[in-house]
């Protein structure tokens, strides 16, 4: 079994053309609709591009949550989680987290920067097949698994694997790298050969320097997890235009005026994310795919 949180480290690329790993750059913000003026992690503020590139996925796992246990913490397995760039801020937040990772050094971080934001996450080093085995059957109301389809060697073992995991009424975070968008990124930086050859790839991949081993559309990655028995939930687009315009311009402290009064490029990116990321056609053209699932 391919070590998950290595192959997606070795992965790494600039932004447009890759799909984030589970490590220490992926944070997310946590709050209510209208604050995302103010988006935290555990009241951290988060600024610019961090926030921006992360603000979709981190509503859609608080409606989520909101959803499973309303009035209490949840028991959350983040597979392939890592460093705990997701696993942290759920703890800090009061739920019961746990990380499957294969990676030992990754693990081993993950516990010392639990440590430092004086959290408890339980850290397991296994693969994401063997979930069932590690964890045993229903043993969490929310498994997250974000990029790791992409470098797995049986995606399918793997969410059904998950899905044991699951109890009855939780949901899976699906999180994969998008076909669709490598091939615009890949012509947008002139690669017009790799972008046709990421559309005729039966794994969406550019060619043999590809760093990523296979991508999904929304229809390859809704069959994949309907086919482990889990009813398909929303789709989001995560990072639509996040990754086409540049960093200083995400950072800059403020637009102007608009409908809403003065504002910051980041703030007005949100604003056009959120909308973007449930549009049936722009959605398809993000760098990642974000899909709920429910047992």
């Amino acid at each position: 079994m391919t070590d998950v949180k290595g192959a997606a480290v070795a992965a790494q690329e600039k932004p447009a053309e890759r799909s984030e790993s589970s490590d220490g750059r992926r944070v997310g913000a946590v709050g209510r609709p209208g604050e995302r003026s103010e988006l935290r992690v555990a009241g951290r503020r988060l600024r610019g591009s961090s926030r921006v590139r992360n603000a979709v996925l981190w509503d859609a796992l608080r409606t989520v949550l909101d959803r499973i246990a309303p009035e209490g913490p949840s028991d959350v397995v983040d597979v392939g989680g890592g460093t705990g760039g997701f696993a942290v801020p759920l703890a800090e937040l009061g739920h019961r987290v746990t990380v499957v990772d294969a990676n030992p050094d990754a693990l081993a971080a993950l516990e010392r920067r639990a440590d430092e934001a004086g959290v408890t996450v339980k850290a397991v080093q296994g693969d994401a097949v063997d979930l069932l085995d590690l964890l045993g059957p229903d043993a969490a109301d929310l498994v997250l698994c974000h990029s790791v389809l992409e470098y797995v060697d049986d995606p399918a073992a793997a969410v059904r694997a998950l899905t044991a995991t699951l109890r009855p009424g939780g949901s899976a975070s699906v999180l994969v790298a998008g076909q669709v968008a490598a091939a615009l990124h890949r012509a947008v930086a002139g690669h017009f050969d790799d972008a046709r050859h990421v559309l005729t790839d039966p794994d969406g991949r550019w060619g043999d320097h590809d760093r990523v081993p296979r991508r999904f559309t929304r229809a390859t990655l809704a069959d994949l997890v309907a086919a482990s028995g889990l009813t398909v939930g929303e789709l989001h687009g995560v990072r639509i235009f996040a990754d086409l315009v540049p960093g200083s311009l995400i950072d800059a402290e403020h637009t102007g005026r608009g409908h809403g009064g003065e504002t910051s490029a980041a703030d007005a990116l949100i604003a056009l994310e959120s909308i973007a990321a449930v549009h049936p056609i722009l959605r398809e053209l993000a760098t990642q795919l974000h899909l709920l699932a429910h047992k």
